[in-house]
């Protein structure tokens, strides 16, 4: 899967948590996050147990403070491994419950509003691979996990709406 290690404090010191597997809730393992090593593999952090709130895609590397994966406080809460896969696709619609094909995508897209003059969606069916969709283009903003399945809404997908800047396929990433 990959290996990841939590350190407590800035610059990797203090108490640390190796991890290398999906944990939901790492509150028995730290109380705060200010540095990270990811050793192998891509990861999904959480700011909240059981995979909610805010999320934070990482690959491999080192990340000596949080503002390095864009957190704005020093709360990761639960995490997974994002798995490498071969081959992705995935169709976009307008509005929710599938209505209105936007588009089917196999490749990475770094605006919406330049390949589709569109800057939401409101469902989407991941059908192959894992993605990261993005709030705004060129990568950035807050982040979501896309795992092979059906999202009928966006809030199925852990947004608060259906503004889409750019997405990129994990295998990209890896």
């Amino acid at each position: 899967m990959g290996k990841i290690t939590f350190y407590e404090d800035r610059g990797f010191q203090s108490r640390c948590y190796n991890c290398s597997s999906n944990c939901p809730d790492l509150q028995p393992y730290f109380s705060r996050c200010n540095s990270i090593r990811v050793d192998s593999g891509c990861w999904m952090l959480y700011e909240r147990p059981n995979y909610q709130g805010h999320q934070y895609f990482l690959r491999r590397g080192d990340y000596p403070n949080y503002q390095q994966w864009m957190q704005i406080s020093d709360s990761i809460f639960s995490c997974c491994a994002v798995p490498y896969s071969s081959s992705d696709r995935i169709r976009l619609y307008k509005q929710e419950d599938y209505r209105g094909l936007a588009s089917e995508l196999r490749e990475d897209c770094a605006c919406f509003q330049d390949g589709f003059r569109l800057n939401e969606f409101c469902s989407l069916h991941a059908l192959k691979g894992w993605w990261v969709l993005y709030e705004m283009p060129s990568y950035r903003g807050r982040q979501y996990l896309l795992r092979p399945g059906d999202y009928r809404r966006y809030h199925d997908w852990g947004a608060l709406d259906a503004q889409v800047g750019s997405l990129r396929q994990v295998l990209n990433l890896y």
